[in-house]
């Protein structure tokens, strides 16, 4: 599934930005998927806290194919020994039991999500251990494919930036924003094509 608003988003952008015009023209037939699974996808972004995308693919990949599936009741049965040798650190493992524990207890219930605007969303995700802001933008983004999220603390756009609006400088978030600016309403989107220009795949959770 991709998002219906991204034809215009990228007419947004590449009108008014010409490094994203330029971004935009090199992957013309690629776009933000959704894979439609909330809890895969905040299992994919727990897992990517902190680590590249291709790392964090690999460990998923290794734990679907462990797992035969990623579920919470295929998490919360795994026995500790098999996430480990999947490459799960230590405290992304007790995020992730916890995580599935709360899906299978219906503590958390991704059902009215779609409904609530971006800081209910976000409130409610950052109350369960192990999410944080940017394991809430990530759901936003790539889960309810939220068209305006800025992720001022992803590492990839902080470096995809600098790379493309500083030559390979550093952008402090107050600049950061100010470019940002003129990407709205489709921040997300930027952040997409960003993210694209810095790894061989796309980036999914």
């Amino acid at each position: 599934m991709t998002p219906a608003y991204w034809p215009r988003a990228v007419a947004h952008l590449a009108a008014n930005d010409p490094v994203l015009a330029r971004l935009i023209a090199a992957y013309p037939s690629e776009r933000l998927v959704c894979r439609g699974d909330a809890f895969g996808t905040l299992v994919r972004a727990i897992i990517g806290q902190q680590i590249s995308v291709r790392a964090a693919q690999s460990v998923a990949l290794r734990i679907e194919r462990a797992l035969g599936g990623i579920s919470p009741r295929a998490l919360a049965a795994a026995s500790d020994d098999a996430l480990f040798a999947c490459g799960l650190s230590r405290q992304k493992l007790r995020y992730l039991k916890d995580l599935a524990g709360n899906f299978l207890s219906g503590a958390v219930d991704p059902t009215h999500w779609p409904e609530q605007d971006d800081q209910r969303v976000t409130a409610e995700l950052t109350r369960v251990k192990g999410i944080g802001p940017w394991t809430a933008h990530m759901f936003l983004i790539f889960n309810l494919m939220r068209p305006d999220v800025l992720p001022l603390d992803d590492i990839g756009l902080q470096r995809a930036m600098g790379r493309h609006y500083r030559g390979d400088g550093k952008l402090d978030r107050a600049e950061i924003e100010t470019i940002a600016a003129r990407w709205r309403p489709w921040r997300s989107v930027a952040t997409w094509y960003l993210w694209r220009s810095l790894d061989p795949l796309p980036v999914e959770y």
